[in-house]
């Protein structure tokens, strides 16, 4: 789409196999969520957004990215989950661009530089780039783009703490990272103690910028970036996992539970499991929630 000289794109990276044989309760193997990764451009420039993290889909997407011509000027991370910014030094040495996020951001990015041992390496061995944390803030969380505004909005804890969207007013557009879903189930392993009130809080935030247009994080490419849509989907989604967390005894019970609840997600089962069990691990005396998150994933 474009708005005088402004517009945007999305590429989305197909699911990948993950590292662990067993199967999900229902059968199935288990895969990762497409990832979204956004360009919003004007007739020369381009500010990349949320560049994907294995080595196949940076090569996949440095080469859509070239295709387009435009000089990128930043590269934005909108939180600090691996998978959203671990290709990010890779697109900054290939287009000669820094890496922007918010201070809270940078802080999360740490910590999960931190997991690569314990998870990500694990779960995707040998296909991850270096990843040191070379992101910086920008004044006012503000980038301009040929005369237009964008701006990084903190929201807080979404699937993650700290995270934040990237603003363009005048396309109507907020590119959301995983603050928002689009036809894939939800990861809120992170959610425990209140953190399905502050994700609620953060669409109200996004909702608050009146955009037209939403890029999620993970969406089915199949589907539109229609903001009503979007907003709409993603709180019934936070409703029926809050529900089905109060009806259901087991992680097994929640992740069929959920199944049966919404027939029409293609995408991101093993990320509706893995979030169970961590949820569900941290009802035990005790439990570490660490530990919990990142056992979740085996």
């Amino acid at each position: 789409m474009n708005t005088q000289s402004l517009g945007y794109a999305v590429h989305v990276s197909d699911p990948m196999p993950i590292s662990v044989t067993e199967p999900l309760p229902n059968g199935e193997g288990r895969t990762f969520q497409p990832i979204s990764t956004t360009l919003v451009h004007g007739e020369r420039d381009a500010v990349l957004v949320d560049p994907p993290f294995t080595a196949g889909q940076i090569e996949e997407v440095a080469a859509w990215v070239a295709a387009g011509g435009k000089n990128i000027i930043a590269i934005v991370a909108t939180h600090g989950h691996g998978d959203h910014w671990f290709g990010d030094n890779e697109f900054a040495q290939r287009f000669d661009a820094p890496v922007v996020a918010t201070a809270g951001t940078i802080a999360v990015m740490h910590g999960n530089v931190q997991a690569r041992p314990f998870a990500w390496d694990k779960l995707w061995p040998g296909q991850i780039p270096d990843t040191p944390v070379t992101a910086v803030t920008v004044p006012d969380n503000a980038l301009t783009l040929e005369g237009h505004d964008l701006r990084l909005v903190d929201v807080g804890h979404t699937d993650t703490e700290q995270t934040s969207v990237l603003h363009v007013p005048d396309l109507g557009l907020v590119v959301a990272g995983d603050v928002l879903y689009n036809g894939a189930h939800m990861y809120i392993g992170e959610s425990a103690g209140g953190g399905l009130d502050a994700w609620r809080g953060a669409i109200s935030t996004v909702e608050a910028l009146a955009p037209r247009h939403i890029v999620a994080g993970h969406k089915n490419k199949d589907l539109d970036d229609d903001a009503t849509r979007v907003i709409a989907g993603t709180r019934q989604y936070l409703d029926s996992a809050e529900a089905a967390l109060k009806e259901c005894s087991s992680a097994t019970e929640f992740f069929h539970a959920m199944l049966d609840r919404h027939p029409d997600l293609p995408y991101g089962r093993t990320l509706l499991w893995v979030g169970a069990k961590a949820l569900y691990a941290l009802r035990e005396p005790g439990a570490d929630p660490v530990a919990a998150s990142v056992g979740a994933w085996f």
